[in-house]
């Protein structure tokens, strides 16, 4: 079981905070990938920059032998932080509200260990990855040539999960999370008095009932063991009261669990654009914005997360195969070039954590020793040295 120095986790809360003042949205972490750059170079590192622009991978050799990789996502979001400790971020605007701080300061701890301590035969590539919030910075990094430049067997990642409490890993063998696409429908009608509906086609109307028909699609086109989402969120038409528009433009996102579901969904909600609104008199059309597919493990490497929390320190409960969730991921376009896993820990303490993108989150540094622990074991596990 592996002990990490009181010094390395000290280091690591330290950045961590550090971090946490400097937030930097995806493809801008310029700060970022500089401090992460320096660190890893000073733990002897062989580093490697510009893999989406800010990106970095950094490899750990250490003999013959297999090659997995790590990731950590490194960006922040577009929201106005609300704490009042002293590590509040100081870039107006911005703040590191899904504990991507956190994820890289852990990864990093790691690094360190596994470069001072090199119980492993193999080679390790530590990956921070930018622009996981929306942006795709996992997919760039893959169509840019990640694992032809790094070959490796194996790609893990990690998320704290408010929720679970601190010291309980969960990780399924299959999806962790959702595929998440954007829908953007313009309905046209024709305008008129309010008052002489019958000289119009209404828009309004027809988008009233196809909001109701689309939520029909999931109870009634799909089956009940689908677990499917699609919700309507921006409705925006007309400028005078006593004026029926001539258009109404709506917008909503589609989350499925499946990549077949994921297509059926989008079909049949292009059929309904078009048909439900016909009887009106309305013309519909839609457009995509496709986004992150499903985040899917792979059922040996989930295997290999489960096995190593049960032998890290500190890992109190391991839950496997628990229900997905609906939120999206970009480590899942690694995850179809690669075997991999993705798995949650546990962020809950003595007090429930804010959730995940509110502007009073923070990372709960009690992970930072247990995030290492796991990687640690898991590549000493993994990369097992006949000699040690």
């Amino acid at each position: 079981m592996a002990v990490i120095s009181e010094q390395i986790i000290k280091q690591a809360k330290q950045l961590r905070r550090e971090l946490h003042t400097r937030p930097e949205l995806g493809l801008n972490e310029h700060h970022t990938s500089q401090k992460i750059s320096e660190l890893l170079l000073s733990f002897g590192l062989d580093v490697h920059t510009g893999l989406a622009g800010t990106g970095i991978v950094a490899t750990l050799r250490n003999g013959d032998g297999p090659s997995i990789g790590l990731r950590a996502d490194i960006d922040a979001l577009p929201i106005q932080e609300l704490n009042d400790f002293e590590h509040v971020s100081q870039n107006p605007g911005l703040m590191h509200a899904c504990g991507h701080d956190g994820h890289t300061a852990t990864l990093l701890g790691a690094a360190r260990h596994l470069s001072e301590n090199r119980h492993f035969r193999g080679t390790v590539h530590f990956i921070f990855q930018p622009a996981e919030e929306n942006a795709g910075g996992g997919q760039m990094m893959v169509n840019e040539g990640l694992f032809e430049r790094f070959p490796m067997q194996e790609v893990y990642a990690l998320h704290n999960w408010p929720g679970l409490p601190v010291g309980e890993v969960a990780v399924s063998q299959g999806a962790m999370m959702a595929s998440q696409d954007n829908f953007y429908i313009t309905l046209t009608g024709k305008g008129c008095h309010a008052a002489m509906p019958e000289l119009g086609a209404d828009p309004v109307v027809a988008g009233a009932q196809l909001i109701l028909s689309l939520q029909s699609l999931i109870s009634r086109r799909l089956s009940p063991l689908e677990q499917t989402v699609i919700s309507l969120t921006q409705l925006q038409a007309g400028e005078a009261i006593n004026v029926i528009p001539e258009t109404l433009h709506m917008s909503g996102t589609l989350r499925c669990q499946s990549n077949e579901t994921r297509m059926t969904c989008w079909r049949l909600i292009e059929e309904y654009v078009k048909s439900v609104p016909l009887p009106f008199g309305v013309k519909g059309e839609v457009r995509w914005e496709f986004g992150y597919p499903v985040t899917k493990n792979h059922p040996a490497q989930a295997e290999i997360v489960r096995e190593a929390a049960e032998h890290s320190p500190g890992v109190t409960k391991v839950h496997f195969n628990n229900p997905p969730s609906m939120a999206a991921e970009d480590f899942a376009y690694l995850l179809e070039r690669c075997p991999g896993a993705y798995f949650w820990l546990g962020a809950d303490g003595a007090e429930p954590s804010a959730s995940l993108h509110n502007a009073r989150f923070d990372f709960n540094d009690d992970l930072i020793p247990l995030g290492i622990g796991i990687w640690v074991t898991l590549v000493e596990r993994q990369l097992k040295d006949a000699d040690a």
